[in-house]
């Protein structure tokens, strides 16, 4: 895909050989749907690259119930600065994780671990989630993780602001701000949603 070269530049290699590892072994481990295979670099590789300009140089970040990878390894990849830690609850997961970042070479700043996020200690500048619960479940288990300053990015689809007034009463209690930000999807047409609470 000529796009996601322009996207990914020098590490655009890397970002293809993760690419054939989800439309292979992750449809195998049942992490992607047979259907998305056509679909992988517009609507999951790309698009998890859209809260990256929202990003600061040289920040920590998690990904919450990090899945099959998605955003933090293609973030790991166009993002060298960044150091990022692989959340994932379930075993099957987070050895599929393991794996591919090491086949990746990504292992030197990626780092997978198996949990719950409420059940994690460590606190990280940036927390980010994509299609993992309701916004108000998830400000429960991703704000403890907020280093101070720090920011939740969540990608959501377009019940981004409903969410987002349900949520209203934990931001208050937390003394924290809440935007839906509209942001595209590099290298496409369509349009992300993204909830950022800081």
């Amino acid at each position: 895909m000529e796009i996601a070269r322009e996207v990914f530049g020098e590490s655009y290699e890397t970002a293809r050989k993760y690419v054939d590892i989800l439309t292979s072994r992750g449809v195998d481990w049942g992490l992607i749907g047979p259907r998305e295979v056509d679909r992988i670099w517009p609507r999951h590789v790309l698009n998890s690259l859209a809260i990256a300009p929202m990003i600061g140089d040289g920040r920590t970040l998690v990904d919450v119930g990090s899945g099959a990878g998605l955003p933090g390894i293609p973030l790991a990849i166009q993002r060298p600065d960044l150091s990022v830690t692989l959340l994932e609850p379930l075993l099957r997961r987070a050895n599929f994780l393991t794996e591919v970042v090491a086949e990746l070479g990504l292992d030197d700043r990626v780092t997978v671990v198996r949990g719950r996020a409420e059940e994690h200690r460590a606190r990280y500048d940036v927390v980010t989630a994509r299609a993992v619960a309701a916004l108000p479940k998830l400000l429960g288990w991703c704000l403890p993780l907020l280093a101070s300053r720090g920011e939740l990015l969540a990608l959501k689809g377009e019940s981004a602001e409903q969410e987002l007034v349900e949520a209203q009463k934990l931001l208050r209690r937390g003394r924290l701000s809440g935007e839906v930000v509209k942001v595209p999807t590099p290298g496409t047409d369509e349009t992300t949603w993204v909830v950022r609470i800081r």
